[in-house]
């Protein structure tokens, strides 16, 4: 569902050993908002839920909620490491457009509701 490069994985699994907690893993999602739509969430997390998606890549357990999944199918997660403009990079299929930032994004179908026109 996810792919994750193996030095994004490197990145991430170095951030988790700086934690305190030996149960957290790397939580994936999207919520509404954003410039664009949907904004992209990553962060540690130690409490899964029935409805969640699990996944192992590179070793690294990755958890994605049910209602985010539909967003991030064939996702690909990198990192780059190049000084001040480094970081998490997110490259999305599903995305028919998404901001200057590259931090939130509209797919086909909320493009499609956007197009329709209002009803009185």
């Amino acid at each position: 569902m996810i792919k994750i490069s193996e030095s994004a994985c490197d990145k991430i699994k170095d951030l988790l050993a700086s934690e305190e907690s030996p149960n957290l893993f790397l939580r994936v999602g999207v919520k509404a908002g954003g410039c664009s739509g949907f904004s992209y969430g990553m962060g540690f997390d130690d409490e899964q839920k029935d409805n969640d998606k699990e996944m192992i890549i590179h070793g690294l357990k990755v958890v994605v909620d049910e209602e985010s999944a539909k967003y991030l199918y064939g996702v690909e997660i990198g990192y780059e490491d190049s000084g001040m403009s480094g970081g998490f990079t997110i490259n999305n299929p599903n995305a028919v457009a998404s901001c200057g930032c590259g931090q939130s994004f509209r797919t086909k179908e909320e493009d499609a509701v956007l197009a329709q026109p209002c009803e009185d």
